[in-house]
């Protein structure tokens, strides 16, 4: 038989959907079981060849592999270009040692490397630059991008997931234009949304009551003190409430509240409120944000007689009766007025001092308004559209009713709701083009911040000065220093690390409770945005001398004299296994089940996020149930693990994954340090793929850290796919390369990862449809 090594499966290709409705209305498998080949001189490898892959790479496999994909050995090694997504996975598993597979002997590591920076510089040669240009047609906001354009358009935090459904995601990320489907009911949300925040923007008189309801999140923690509550209390939760009007309101406390006697200290805006009875009261609330905190009196840390009403043990699933109740807020009851807000004062920019200068003031302002929600200039005919719908408004009701149903259509507006760009009617269909200024000043906005630009990038833009690269790097700068900047930790690591899905994690461990889920996305959100703020190496994800934590997360990591709810930075030294992400509760606890650790998951994450390997799949069929719960009593998961993948289907894949997730091992399943697993020692040593023995985290971090040029791919890979709302394909890598190189030679800083994507081609240019 014909034995060829087939590496790799087809990836799945997403569709994009047209979606100019809304104007109508307003990885593969890995390498398996291969049989040692001869050995050859290692100085083959240095030149990309057939005999080289035929000793190293392409070996025997079996028959789920026959049917996976592509055999290595059918493509032309002198014409990469034509199977260059293969070729692409091919460099990326001999730079993480992946190849030549598990068991088979290898050329020295100089030698592969050598190898694969050879097969690069042809596949660099061999990319078509304009391959990288094409960019979707239609670009929809996410909820995410969507929230935060009403925030920066008109001041006003709104829940977009009460008003929009849910987004696709792609890639690992749901800002790219593929997975952004539209559908009716997207279209309508759209459509309710824009009226709903109009009316609260601008001040609705004419609403009556309505019910609000507020609950602590399940398994809150209430027997230490919350950060942004006052001292001297515990537990409780802050509530960040838009209130519509000028009115009274009326708050009620469900459930009891600490206990029978127990008070509730209850705050708006920080300041204490005292009422006759805290469980039901009216209060004049004047319109805008505010914040609401109800918290415990803190009577000896919640300890005593409190603990006789409640289950809040440090050791324990926290509940919530006996702790703060929900809170409902009914209102406006009582209006005086629509008062003074953040958002009003966004929008009326000007006052008509009489009737015929209404409708002058109402086109300025909505102009002004469209402006910014368009992220460009605004033209006659969109100008008197506004102002048709202004009329409309000003006839059923006063001025402040026009420019409220002008609002609500520039929030419905296809150039509001997609990132629409202008192509130059000059360039030929199918040549490429700079983008103008106006447009790249918006891909910078939604990059750097998930929102729309700022008056200040917007007004460089419009007057053309954006592609000066002084200024482009100027307002760069400027960009990562604001606040909004945050965007890249929520949203970018967020996804990329998995830190989102901590919310949905839902764990056994009896230690383990919301206060615990919210310090450890908090730890690792901290770091990232230290790299971003102080422009650090982004290998501190790996191997940072210094971490975050509070007082909860110290006791559960087992670091001295932290106390208080705040949290503050501490230094790790050499031997912490608290060091990078490989020790952080975040990625411990998602990588593991409801009921242990896992092994499997643990390593798939380190491949396919630090990586970039995408890892095995099981073959149908294949039984992964390690034993159950008879078979967890007198075994360990190790045990379990090595009895299943005795078989050589099994072993392919956990050959690859587990001894990473084995060097992890001491950390259970939230994370916490441990030298048992039930009556068994912990054993952590392994192998990995590529030969380096392994035994605990610090193995496993040097280990990557060895192969810091792969994590910084796959970073960069990760964060190119973000900024440009696309996947990454062959074409891109040559760009991705040379960012990598550009990060190298400045301490791969975080900035030189960003300003090497904004400076580059896909991000500039693209192709005339």
């Amino acid at each position: 038989m014909n034995q060829k090594r087939t590496l790799f499966g087809v990836l799945p290709l997403a569709t994009l959907m047209w979606a100019a409705a809304l104007a109508l209305v307003w990885g593969g498998t890995e390498p398996l079981n291969a049989q040692p080949p001869q050995a050859a001189a290692a100085a083959t490898a240095a030149s990309p060849d057939s005999t080289f892959l035929t000793q190293y790479c392409i070996g025997c496999h079996n028959e789920r592999a026959k049917v996976a994909g592509l055999a290595l050995d059918t493509l032309d090694l002198s014409k990469v270009g034509a199977d260059a997504e293969t070729w692409e996975k091919v460099v990326k598993k001999i730079r993480t040692g992946m190849m030549p597979p598990s068991g088979a002997r290898r050329p020295e590591r100089t030698a592969l490397d050598g190898f694969a920076t050879n097969l690069e510089q042809r596949l660099d040669t061999a990319a078509d630059p304009n391959a990288a240009l094409v960019t979707p047609a239609l670009h929809r906001l996410n909820r995410t991008e969507y929230a935060n354009a009403i925030r920066d358009l008109l001041a006003l935090d709104v829940d977009v997931n009460v008003l929009l459904p849910a987004d696709g995601s792609s890639q690992g990320f749901d800002n790219l234009a593929e997975a952004l489907a539209v559908s009716p009911s997207l279209i309508q949300g759209y459509i309710s949304a824009a009226m709903k925040i109009s009316r609260l923007a601008v001040g609705d008189k004419t609403m009556g009551p309505s019910q609000t309801t507020f609950s602590p999140p399940p398994g809150l923690a209430q027997d230490r003190h919350i950060e942004g509550l006052p001292l001297g209390t515990r537990g409780g939760f802050l509530i960040q409430h838009t209130f519509p009007l000028d009115a009274e309101y009326e708050f009620a406390l469900g459930g009891r509240p600490g206990g029978p006697g127990a008070g509730v200290d209850i705050t708006l805006d920080g300041e204490q409120i005292k009422v006759e009875n805290p469980r039901s009261f009216r209060l004049k609330v004047s319109a805008g944000p505010h914040t609401i905190g109800l918290s415990l009196p803190d009577r000896q840390r919640g300890a005593g007689i409190d603990e006789i009403y409640s289950d809040f043990r440090v050791d324990a699933t926290f509940t919530n009766p006996g702790g703060v109740p929900n809170l409902v807020v009914t209102g406006p009851l009582n209006i005086t007025g629509v008062g003074d807000t953040p958002s009003r004062r966004k929008i009326f920019t000007c006052r008509p001092k009489s009737a015929a200068d209404e409708a002058t003031c109402a086109r300025s302002i909505l102009t002004a308004m469209a402006r910014r929600a368009y992220r460009g200039p605004v033209s006659a005919t969109e100008s008197d559209t506004l102002m048709g719908f202004y009329k409309k408004g000003r006839e059923a009701g006063d001025f402040e009713s026009g420019i409220q149903e002008g609002l609500a259509r520039i929030l419905v507006a296809p150039r509001f709701v997609y990132r629409a760009e202008e192509e130059p009617a000059t360039i030929a269909s199918g040549q490429p083009y700079r983008v103008g200024d106006v447009d790249l000043g918006s891909r910078l906005s939604f990059f750097l911040w998930s929102s729309i630009p700022d008056d200040e990038l917007l007004d460089v833009a419009i007057k053309g000065r954006l592609r000066d690269p002084k200024v482009l790097d100027q307002q760069v700068k400027r960009m990562l220093a604001d606040p909004k900047a945050d965007a890249i930790v929520e949203n970018f690591a967020g996804q990329w690390l998995y830190l989102r899905e901590l919310a949905h994690v839902q764990t056994e461990a009896r230690n383990f409770d919301e206060n615990l889920r919210r310090s450890f996305r908090r730890e690792t959100e901290m770091l990232f945005r230290t790299i971003v703020r102080d422009d650090r190496s982004l290998i501190d994800l790996i191997d940072a001398d210094y971490t975050f934590v509070d007082e909860r997360l110290a006791r559960h990591y087992g670091i001295p004299n932290i106390q208080g709810s705040y949290f503050r930075r501490v230094q790790l030294p050499a031997d912490s296994p608290r060091r990078g992400l490989l020790g952080q509760g975040s990625m411990l606890t998602v990588t593991s089940i409801a009921t242990r650790t896992s092994p499997v998951s643990r390593g798939k994450w380190v491949l396919e996020n630090l990586l970039g390997t995408p890892a095995p799949v099981p073959p149908p069929g294949v039984e992964t149930n390690l034993g159950g719960a008879e078979a967890a009593k007198t075994s360990s998961l190790r045990q379990r693990l090595e009895a299943h993948r005795a078989s050589p289907v099994c072993a392919s894949c956990h050959r690859i994954m587990d001894p990473m997730g084995f060097a992890l091992e001491n950390f259970d399943l939230i994370g916490e340090w441990r030298e048992y697993d039930g009556p068994t020692k912990i054993d952590s040593t392994g192998q990995l793929a590529d030969g380096t023995p392994v035994s605990g985290p610090k193995d496993l971090r040097q280990a990557v850290l060895n192969r810091s040029d792969s994590f910084m791919t796959t970073a960069t890979e990760k964060l190119y796919t973000y900024a440009l709302g696309r996947p990454v394909h062959s074409y891109d890598m040559p760009t991705v390369r040379g960012i990598v190189r550009r990060a190298a030679a400045n301490d791969n800083r975080f900035s030189s990862l960003i300003m090497g994507i904004i400076e580059s081609g896909a991000f500039q240019r693209r192709i005339k449809k």
